[in-house]
């Protein structure tokens, strides 16, 4: 027997989708001005979801309809003579517009038969929809991620405008297999494109296809990012190979894909997330009509399953473990692509923070390494490897080279040569086919993972050259124990450094095993994040913000770090 319906939760999504509906359905006559088509597509289904819900204080209403018009208008003359749609930097893009044409065809399902009061809006809705099939038929993509999009929007316009060979061309590209490992991470392993593109699309494919194997993919999916979910309510994301490796994504996008299955599958885990998901409040205004299209997700949730602790995961595929216990939340990360393709890239995980500590709300958000080497960068891990429990080693060997004299017979004249590409710069030097003299620099990370903290042992080996260990907190603390150096910046040496957020405070201790002391405030050409020739040849960065302490010094060296989760001692 079903679950009963959860009347709070279609409240909430009503309030969601009114505070989106109503500017538009208050003056339903003004023209959108600069409005992207994804944003017209989704404002006319939140207002079409609006009017057609009971909770909604739009029920019935004929501005909202009337805005739903005004906003298809426009939509129409952003669809250029091939059915895509103008507009963004992709041009005439075929998966962007299956954004908007997914938004459209569930505008229409919302809209058609539900009364004469809405023909119109079906009529122009199935007008854009018919006047963009031929286009996503013959389209391509240029992301992984755009596969399932594409999919989805054909097989709703299936759906809605039957036409076989729309359903040919959504399994050409399903026979190339979802891009999805045995740890249930997707090829981009993003949080955003997890939850806003892959798994929605998957769980559509998977209804209209009756495709059972696809909402596994999803469940998946979603049973990976429990390990995933950061005290804060946020989704770990150091490990993604898109735009968000470089912030922080809220779990809230989640929340109807962990709620539908969690009522579909009964799974306590699952209604755990979505729960989480929602402590903030529901904001998204497209859950409205994700409710009237799919029922379930209106039902009750099943009883939350609590979370054991400690607990730990290491996922092999991306190289990333975390370790969960009642007092502290640590990630480690190995798993960048940066070492093997020798290049910052869209695409590649090229984020270098390499560890992160939550201890209430005191928060490392970034451990990083820099070496003077070459200005190849950043410490990034080429290997990841599982010593014991909870007991890692990263490892990176960088290997830059000096060049000899060309072999005579690959000499010229006219002293043109090829322009090539050795890895760290490029010049007119046929590189190649030169004898080479390499000087390598190897860096070790040894981390266990501990439920108080972490512990650290880096060892730098190789040549002699400038390091500088950066632990990057999250503003709102007070830094005692170190030496401030200017712009939100700290030096620590061998005293211990705390950093106090209220009742909560991390500890960080570090000793030299190896090597010459640990360099003083004095030393700011070493106590610094240098973000390597990649990002400083054209004037960037890729440099966290916050409250930086640095230690740093000359290597060789070998360092121990110690980093403990506590509360202050109460005053005596």
């Amino acid at each position: 027997m079903p679950s009963p319906l959860d009347d709070e939760f279609v409240r909430a999504a009503a309030r969601a989708a009114d505070g989106s509906a109503a500017p538009p359905a208050a003056d339903p006559d003004q023209e959108p001005v600069g409005v992207t088509h994804r944003v017209l597509a989704r404002r006319v289904k939140t207002l079409i979801a609006a009017h057609r819900s009971p909770d909604s204080a739009l029920h019935g209403s004929e501005k909202a309809v009337a805005a739903a018009l005004t906003h298809l208008r426009a939509l129409r003359a952003a669809q250029t003579g091939t059915g895509l749609f103008a507009g963004g930097d992709n041009v005439q893009s075929p998966p962007d517009s299956a954004f908007t044409v997914n938004d459209v065809c569930d505008a229409y399902v919302l809209a058609v038969g539900a009364g004469p009061e809405l023909d119109d809006v079906a009529a122009a809705l199935a007008e854009i929809a018919r006047a963009a099939s031929d286009s996503l038929l013959t389209g391509g993509v240029h992301t992984p991620n755009h596969r399932w999009e594409l999919s989805a929007a054909l097989a709703r316009l299936h759906r809605s405008f039957p036409d076989d060979r729309l359903l040919d061309r959504v399994e050409e590209w399903l026979a190339e297999g979802v891009d999805i490992d045995a740890e249930g991470l997707y090829s981009e392993r993003s949080a955003v494109y997890a939850s806003h593109v892959s798994n929605p699309s998957l769980l559509l494919l998977a209804e209209v296809l009756d495709r059972p194997d696809l909402r596994d993919a999803v469940e998946h999916n979603l049973t990976a990012t429990l390990d995933l979910i950061r005290p804060d309510g946020t989704v770990e994301t150091v490990h993604s190979r898109r735009q968000d490796q470089k912030g922080r994504f809220p779990l809230a996008p989640y929340l109807p894909h962990f709620r539908l299955l969690a009522i579909r599958t009964g799974r306590g885990d699952f209604s755990r997330a979505a729960h989480r998901a929602a402590a903030d409040g529901i904001d998204d205004p497209d859950l409205l009509a994700a409710a009237l299209l799919t029922p379930d997700l209106c039902r009750e949730l099943p009883t939350p399953e609590p979370q054991l602790l400690p607990r730990d995961r290491y996922f092999t595929t991306a190289r990333l473990a975390s370790r969960v216990s009642t007092t502290t939340h640590s990630v480690l990360y190995g798993g960048s692509d940066v070492p093997e393709h020798r290049r910052i890239r869209s695409g590649l995980a090229c984020n270098p923070t390499f560890l992160r500590l939550f201890a209430g709300e005191a928060v490392l958000d970034a451990v990083r390494l820099s070496r003077g080497f070459f200005d190849l960068g950043p410490f990034r891990a080429a290997d990841m490897e599982q010593l014991a429990d909870n007991r890692y080693r990263l490892t990176e060997t960088l290997t830059a080279a000096y060049y000899q004299p060309l072999p005579s017979d690959r000499q010229r004249s006219d002293g043109t040569y090829r322009m090539t590409d050795e890895g760290r710069f490029s010049a007119a030097l046929s590189f190649p086919d030169r004898p080479r003299d390499e000087v390598s620099h190897t860096t070790r990370v040894e981390v266990d993972l501990r439920d108080d903290g972490a512990d650290l042992r880096i060892d730098i080996s190789g040549p002699q050259v400038p390091w500088s260990l950066e632990l990057t907190f999250r503003p709102g603390g007070v830094v005692t124990g170190a030496t401030p150096i200017g712009d939100g910046r700290w030096c620590l040496t061998t005293e211990p450094l705390t950093y106090r957020v209220g009742d909560d405070e991390i500890r960080v201790e570090a000793a030299v095993e190896a090597g010459e002391p640990l360099a003083g405030p004095d030393r700011g050409d070493v106590l610094r994040y240098d973000p390597g020739q990649d990002h400083t040849v054209v004037g960037g960065t890729d440099a966290t913000t916050g409250n930086r302490v640095y230690l740093g010094g000359n290597g060789p060296r070998t360092l121990t770090v110690a980093l403990r989760a506590g509360r202050p001692a109460p005053d005596l």
